[in-house]
């Protein structure tokens, strides 16, 4: 099985240059459980940021609760979910190889005062 182009369940936001955002849709088509990802080049390095909705196990703990564990442990506990098929998985781990490969591409174009078409 191969990445597709277009590539299903990852949708291209948008390209400014040096980044490119793209939203990874959940199978179940429930847009609370979609990834936002910012895939970014900068002079030392290149960065991957994901964005999710996060849901935390309100039917366990009061919010007297979680502001002690708060307060206790210094973070609370929140989880997001995303369920990709075969082919998703395989379009999502290609996309984030496509766009760190642009990304630094762009970075050594202005590095070299190289302007491109993109």
């Amino acid at each position: 099985m191969d990445a597709q182009t277009p590539a299903e369940g990852i949708l291209k936001r948008g390209q400014w240059g040096d980044s490119m955002t793209y939203q990874v849709v959940c199978h179940c088509h429930d847009v609370n459980h979609d990834h936002n990802v910012w895939v970014e080049a900068d002079d030392a390095d290149v960065t991957v940021t994901t964005y999710t909705t996060q849901r935390s196990k309100f039917w366990e703990l009061n919010r007297w609760q979680t502001i002690w564990i708060l307060l206790t442990k210094g973070h609370v506990e929140y989880e997001a979910n995303i369920i990709m098929t075969r082919q998703q998985a395989l379009n999502y781990a290609e996309i984030l190889k496509r766009a760190i490969k642009d990304v630094e591409k762009f970075r050594e174009e202005k590095k070299n005062g190289i302007t491109s078409s993109r």
